[in-house]
């Protein structure tokens, strides 16, 4: 089905997914929720796909939540359109397959959160971040209180939202927040080399450490031992651990194959 706010673009194993109402500086749309929610689901089944990239059109990431449509909602579908949103993002942690998100202009509200449910955050130097909630007299949704309290802690997170201060990505990226801090006019060229190592590398792999590192976030030290201990175990009979420790014994580069 064609989606006009959302365009999708396959190149090699990497799948481009980029946020499409340039207009409106990204703002949601249920199309592109949707839309979103879908191909991250598609490619989680596509061996062919080995990474995600998700991106904005036009000047910016994403403004997140439309402004211009907010003063018509009602409780109900208001209720809907979160659902829909919370099905996004739970969606792109449950994936196996890694996600850079690559950030240019503003990411603002849940736009901000879209990004951080994402693996990876690459950002243009001169971008700017924005937990916006609080101008308008909403709390964040998205997973923003889940995602900004793990990685700042409790009053950086009080403090960015009760201000909705823009956020320079530089500061960000001295937090942690953001992995890579690039050039605005190389954004796009960074991204696609992250994209294209990691398309090389043991997809499985990243899938289960990407599950356990999320996991250890809300479970104990016990759990996530016992948890490492029986994926260790699966791991090893994989065809990828067998060329990884071939090619090292052989004083080569791994050919992956994501099984």
């Amino acid at each position: 089905m064609r989606n006009e706010h959302l365009i999708i673009n396959q190149t090699g194993a990497i799948l481009n997914l980029t946020l499409n109402r340039p207009d409106r500086l990204n703002a949601f749309s249920p199309e592109m929720i949707l839309g979103l929610t879908e191909a991250i689901r598609e490619a989680g089944t596509n061996p062919a796909i080995k990474v995600i990239v998700l991106s904005g059109a036009g000047r910016s990431f994403s403004a997140g939540g439309d402004v211009k449509s907010m003063g018509q909602a009602n409780g109900t579908g208001v209720y809907e359109h979160i659902g829909r949103l919370n099905q996004c993002i739970l969606t792109m942690k449950e994936s196996g397959k890694p996600i850079i998100a690559a950030v240019h202009g503003f990411a603002a509200g849940a736009g901000f959160n879209l990004a951080l449910a994402c693996d990876l955050i690459i950002a243009a130097d001169d971008s700017q971040f924005a937990l916006s909630f609080s101008k308008v007299g909403l709390v964040s949704d998205g997973g923003g209180s889940y995602f900004i309290s793990r990685l700042l802690g409790p009053h950086l997170a009080k403090q960015f939202f009760f201000t909705a201060e823009p956020i320079k990505a530089e500061r960000l990226y001295q937090m942690g927040v953001i992995n890579c801090l690039v050039p605005a006019e190389k954004l796009q060229a960074e991204t696609q080399k992250m994209a294209s190592q990691l398309a090389e590398g043991p997809t499985m792999t990243y899938g289960m450490i990407k599950k356990l590192v999320d996991h250890s976030l809300t479970t104990t030290l016990e759990e996530i031992l016992e948890q490492e201990r029986i994926t260790q175990t699966l791991m090893v009979s994989t065809e990828d651990h067998h060329e990884g420790i071939t090619a090292f014994k052989e004083k080569r580069i791994p050919v992956f194959k994501g099984k």
